[in-house]
């Protein structure tokens, strides 16, 4: 397959990229496995973060295995200049080495703190020190929020844009993929799966590969699922048959009602419930494992806040794709606290 460019970074790359989220649920061999199994077999590309638990390390490890050269994401949440310098050196240090392509501010939920990375003393300042230092080759950014592409976009201060897209969020292909190529940015696609509401792997991807100049990430915690997911990509048959679109429509309709897009106009909650992370906690546990919402789980917080929902209904009458907020609340609990008592 004919690699592709990364935007204006000049990074060429197959177009199937590796996530690092599912193999923090695995063990150390059976991550450090599937990782050397990715590479040796061609893929390239492989993104991680700080907030991914073991998983740089997990990497670092398969590294160390193999000669082959990939490209190296990763990113951290850290807005201000001396916490990113920190975390972009604990990257290296799990890594096992002295370069990452590509370092990315992670998850900019909000025009407040985009504007605090990117304002005096902000961690854009310490990627653009690192990356004249030659610890970091590009720099970029991800969110979820549609509406914050505009301007991060126009102010044309990063190199990479990484978003959510899939069969379940596809409105990022209306305005904010063309508008990012045209301008010269990277585009990856996160969340190519919807975070696992899309289980059809070839319909999922094929979904993502039909855009092309855009780099699409899966997260793979096994090797049967890369060899699934590589064979999709080898093909380069992305056409979507009109079967294959009945089936996409299906997807939509069914989940249409559950699936939480992440645009938080639900926000503020007057009980301070996160209500995109409740939402979410099937995909979490999906991606992360049982034990983040296991006592001492990151997500127990989530959990917790949950219960405090009034069922006011603000969220609901916010809500642009009409969720029945506070009953999916309900179930989110309903269906953690099952799952603890299955396997606790």
């Amino acid at each position: 397959m004919e690699k592709m460019t990364l935007g204006k970074t000049g990074l060429k790359m197959h177009r199937l990229g590796f996530g690092g989220i599912p193999i923090m649920r695995v063990d150390d061999d059976q991550a450090v496995e599937t990782v050397l199994h990715c590479i040796e077999n061609g893929l390239d590309y492989i993104d991680t973060a700080r907030a991914y638990g073991e998983s740089e390390r997990r990497i670092g490890l398969a590294l160390k295995k193999t000669d082959k050269k990939v490209l190296l994401a990763s990113k951290a949440q850290k807005l201000n200049g001396g916490e990113m310098r920190s975390e972009i050196e604990t990257s290296l240090k799990n890594l096992g080495v002295d370069y990452i392509d590509l370092y990315q501010c992670h998850f900019v939920s909000t025009l407040e703190s985009y504007e605090t990375i990117i304002g005096k003393g902000g961690a854009l300042e310490a990627l653009l020190k690192a990356k004249d230092e030659g610890l970091i080759g590009h720099v970029g950014i991800t969110t979820h929020s549609l509406d914050l592409c505009d301007r991060i976009i126009d102010d044309g201060l990063f190199e990479t844009l990484l978003i959510c897209y899939g069969i379940l969020e596809p409105q990022a292909e209306e305005h904010v993929m063309p508008k990012a190529l045209e301008a010269g940015m990277g585009v990856i696609i996160m969340k190519a799966l919807s975070g696992g509401w899309v289980e059809n792997a070839e319909l999922g991807l094929k979904f993502n590969f039909r855009h092309p100049g855009t780099l699409v990430l899966a997260g793979m915690e096994d090797k049967a699922l890369f060899d699934e997911n590589w064979a999709i990509y080898q093909s380069g048959d992305y056409d979507l048959s009109e079967d294959n679109w009945r089936g996409i429509k299906a997807l939509q309709k069914e989940f249409g009602k559950q699936f939480c897009h992440r645009c938080d106009y639900c926000q503020p909650c007057p009980q301070g419930v996160p209500i995109q992370a409740v939402l979410g906690l099937p995909a979490t546990v999906k991606r992360m494992g049982l034990q983040s919402i296991a006592p001492g789980g990151f997500a127990v917080a989530t959990l917790e806040k949950a219960r405090e929902c009034e069922e006011c209904g603000e969220c609901e009458s916010r809500c642009p794709y009409e969720l029945p907020i506070p009953e999916l609340i309900k179930e989110r609990i309903q269906w953690a606290e099952d799952l603890l008592a299955k396997n606790c």
